[in-house]
């Protein structure tokens, strides 16, 4: 049985016994392995990059003065197979701590011994310097752990003695007095320079202005000169241009009277078109249901008047026809009638008074009832008489007054005389 391990970039896997072998050893970085239980070791290094911090206290320099110099490296472990190799020979089964302390312990030694050749000056002067030689002089000796510096660099360097200090203040005093010195040197040159090129600022002042005074008088008369010329070609120029405009103008009205009688005609033109088409649309929407409206009443009325001639004419046929008939009717009435008479006249004429007394007796209740119709009507009657006696004698009186004078109203109305025709009748009397 077996178990598989992986590795990442950052560290190696480190394989030894088991299944490479008694005497091989496996490294893997960034990979896998395969290991046997119980017959395979399994170790681990780190490759990441670690960082120290040398520090070398009160180490004597060259000229015996006493430095604290405090660095900072950036080492790594070298993932060559050969170094890798003696790397793992070197710090398999140590901690990440205990490795920075043997590589920091190998810089520190280095560092002091580096520190002991060089005086403060140096040093000071100079850090990337000194700091170069402490990683020449260090990379071999950590090279051969399999160890690779990436950078060193001073980071601090102080004395108990204020040596730097006083090395610091003195290099100061001569800048400053240096500094000085160049002020003073650059100020007096500064004012000579000055006053030359015052001198010389004025010289060429002058000369400007003598220049400028000619230039100005130069350009004065060309600019008069030029100012007539300019002015005469000015007014040459605006003349023309007047006359040109006008000519331009006078050629525009022209074009926009032709534009305005062109569009004068065009409006014509649409107006024609537009009475044409109100005509059509007056004689399609007016004219023309008027004429057919116009014709369906003539045509109705002459349809009516012809029915109402025809009808009229059926009527005069119809009241002819009606008149022909009566007239035939009241003819042969009348002749019957005149047939009737005649025989009557005759039986009368045969028969004499006796007929006529029969005709008139039997026209009496015929006469009587026409002169009673109106009294019919009449609800009661009031007779006043003015003269004396009872009212039954004058009563009587009153009717035979009345009965009296029948006899000359039927004379007056037929012409018989009703008191000599009843005079002749046997037994009767004329009542008086």
């Amino acid at each position: 049985m077996g178990q598989i391990h992986t590795a990442g970039p950052n560290e190696a896997l480190v394989l030894s016994g088991g299944c490479v072998g008694s005497e091989n050893k496996r490294t893997v970085v960034g990979g896998y392995g395969w290991s046997c239980l119980c017959f395979t070791d399994v170790q681990r290094l780190s490759l990441e990059v670690m960082t120290l911090s040398p520090r070398c206290e009160q180490v004597e320099t060259a000229k015996g003065v006493a430095l604290t110099v405090t660095g900072v490296a950036q080492v790594k472990v070298i993932t060559e197979p050969e170094l890798l190799s003696t790397a793992c020979e070197q710090f398999l089964g140590k901690t990440v701590r205990q490795i920075e302390d043997i590589i920091l312990q190998t810089l520190e030694g280095h560092l002091r011994a580096i520190l002991g050749t060089l005086t403060v000056e140096e040093i000071y002067r100079d850090r990337e310097l000194f700091a170069n030689n402490v990683r020449d002089v260090a990379s071999p000796d950590v090279g051969r752990m399999g160890i690779e510096i990436l950078s060193f660099t001073i980071k601090d360097i102080t004395d108990n003695v204020d040596y730097l200090d006083s090395l610091g203040k003195a290099q100061t005093a001569v800048i400053k007095r240096d500094a000085a010195i160049g002020v003073a040197e650059a100020e007096r040159d500064a004012g000579i320079k000055k006053a030359e090129a015052e001198r010389e600022r004025l010289d060429v002042k002058y000369a400007a202005d003598t220049a400028i005074a000619d230039s100005r008088r130069s350009y004065e008369l060309s600019k008069a000169s030029y100012d007539q010329e300019v002015n005469t070609k000015k007014a040459d120029a605006e003349l023309a241009y007047e006359l040109n405009a006008a000519k331009m103008k006078q050629k525009i009205r022209s074009e926009e009277i032709e534009i305005e009688v062109v569009e004068r005609r065009k409006l014509i033109d649409v107006e024609e078109q537009e009475i044409m088409r109100k005509d059509k649309e007056l004689i399609s929407t007016v004219r023309a249901p008027a004429e057919a409206e116009s014709f369906k009443v003539e045509t109705l009325a002459q349809g009516r008047s012809a029915q109402k001639v025809l009808q009229a004419q059926a009527e005069a046929e119809k009241i002819k026809a009606i008149g022909t008939a009566e007239a035939s009717a009241i003819e042969a009435i009348g002749k019957a009638e005149a047939e009737r008479m005649r025989q009557k006249a005759s039986a009368y004429k045969q028969y004499g008074d006796a007929a006529m007394m029969q005709l008139v007796l039997e026209s009496l209740p015929k006469i009587a009832a026409e002169v009673a119709a109106p009294l019919a009507k009449t609800e009661e009657i009031v007779m006043v008489s003015g003269g004396a006696g009872s009212s039954g004698s004058r009563m009587s009186s009153e009717v035979m007054q009345l009965v009296s004078q029948l006899p000359p109203a039927v004379q007056a109305l037929t012409g018989v005389d009703l008191s000599k025709t009843l005079s002749k009748l046997a037994g009767a009397e004329t009542v008086r």
